[in-house]
């Protein structure tokens, strides 16, 4: 259900600058001093993937980056809901999505949170929560709490500054496979997105050096196995190459030596 308020004024603030106050209020709840930039918020739309029904809940959507590129991928606000802890921010979101379902409340209590939902079917969460400013505890119970609500088939995606899985490597051990992005340089500071989904034969979540170890002995093989093969072409060629110097060389010997029998025929003829 809508967020119940009487006051629906348009705040007059910029963005940059409701961040930066929420900022200062309360520094582990916001972790950002300007909302996500599009490239950002367009990579973490594209990891939602298709979806056939259900609600879409966005967790931190703070001024609406994200939520404007779900909107962007064709996901109708009938079916968003928008879990933000500050007010101010819950004003502007109203404002701009009417009439996407708008909570203000705390996402580390999820399943309060979206009491008002118990009976909806939840088919993704999209996090755009500072995960890196809470202990870890805190972090396997957020992921925890969604797949509760989602079921086995829900994804639950989020974003890092940091380059590991923002949730814990062994928290995902027999629970959730976790797949990291590449970079989003573009983004300020530079950002990956992570997609989980429910596993129970999940190992943990891979650091981008084991990525990065594991993509380079790739092209290892790649380069080992294409040198192979160019050795070989590069071997027929020459052998090729041989048999026709040799049937030359045999074609003029015998044209020599049939001229010089011919020359010796002349000779004892006169």
């Amino acid at each position: 259900m809508p967020l119940q308020r009487n006051d629906k004024r348009t705040p007059t603030l910029g963005d940059g600058a409701h961040f930066f106050r929420s900022l200062v209020a309360t520094p582990r709840l916001t972790g950002a001093v300007a909302p996500s930039g599009q490239p950002l918020a367009r990579a973490m739309a594209k990891a939602v993937g298709p979806i056939g029904q259900g609600l879409v809940v966005e967790l931190g959507p703070g001024t609406g980056p994200v939520t404007r590129a779900l909107l962007e991928r064709g996901i109708d606000r009938r079916r968003l809901v928008l879990v933000e802890y500050d007010r101010r921010f819950c004003r502007v979101l109203e404002s701009r999505f009417e009439p996407a379902t708008v909570i203000e409340g705390d996402a580390y209590d999820l399943r309060r949170a979206l009491a008002p939902l118990a009976d909806k079917w939840i088919a993704v969460v999209v996090s755009s929560l500072p995960l890196l400013n809470q202990p870890a505890h805190r972090r396997e119970k957020l992921i925890a709490d969604a797949f509760d609500l989602m079921g086995p088939e829900g994804v639950f995606v989020q974003f890092t500054y940091g380059l590991l899985s923002p949730i814990p490597r062994g928290a995902c051990v027999g629970r959730y496979a976790a797949h990291g992005g590449a970079p989003i340089w573009r983004n300020l500071p530079p950002a990956r997105v992570w997609t989980y989904r429910f596993d129970a034969n999940a190992g943990p979540a891979d650091s981008p050096i084991v990525n990065l170890s594991r993509k380079a002995e790739r092209l290892k093989r790649d380069f080992a196995e294409k040198r192979a093969r160019a050795a070989a072409a590069l071997k027929r060629r020459r052998q090729v190459l041989r048999d026709r110097l040799a049937g030359r060389a045999a074609s003029a010997s015998n044209e020599l030596e049939s001229r010089a029998r011919a020359r010796l025929g002349r000779e004892d003829d006169q």
